[in-house]
């Protein structure tokens, strides 16, 4: 079951981890990453606050990340991406801790799963991952290739205004 991931909702929730941090984005598509590569899960997550003029990244594997502009929300492209998807909203779960964005995945069909529930699943990926395979790369990418997607994360970046929770 592929997963919709409020960006911002999650990274607010995680121990440690503070939306004014310049590298929260960066450091959650790491992990997400390792979840898609470790799990065979397909993840999308949206991001508030694009910068203008700058495009999304390519796809990572099976994650695809969305920077919504600053006219919008990632609230706003998670409803419009259920809607989109119709009837196989059914075969999704949306990772948000936010209610109407759990109430519209519930109405489209598709599962909502509270950011908590979705943090200990992917610590347990991970832990997973490292028990069972300790010389497996954490990453799909290689060293570079995650260098140069920070480094473009970075270059993107605006300066920041933290989300309103």
């Amino acid at each position: 079951m592929p997963y919709l991931i409020d960006g911002h909702n999650l990274i607010g929730s995680m121990p440690g981890h503070r939306l004014e941090d310049p590298d929260d984005e960066a450091e959650l598509i790491a992990r997400l990453q390792r979840f898609c590569a470790t799990s065979g899960k397909a993840v999308t997550v949206y991001f508030d606050r694009r910068s203008p003029g700058r495009a999304d990244p390519p796809r990572l594997g099976r994650l695809t990340v969305h920077f919504v502009t600053q006219t919008s929300s990632a609230d706003r492209a998670i409803r419009a991406h259920l809607q989109r998807l119709r009837g196989e909203a059914r075969n999704w779960s949306v990772v948000s801790s936010d209610g109407e964005v759990a109430t519209a995945a519930r109405r489209a069909g598709a599962k909502a799963v509270t950011s908590a529930a979705f943090l200990r699943q992917l610590q347990a990926s991970v832990s997973i991952s490292a028990s069972s395979s300790p010389d497996k790369p954490d990453s799909p990418l290689s060293e570079q290739e995650n260098a140069a997607l920070l480094q473009e994360f970075q270059a993107s970046r605006s300066p920041r205004r933290t989300k309103p929770t």
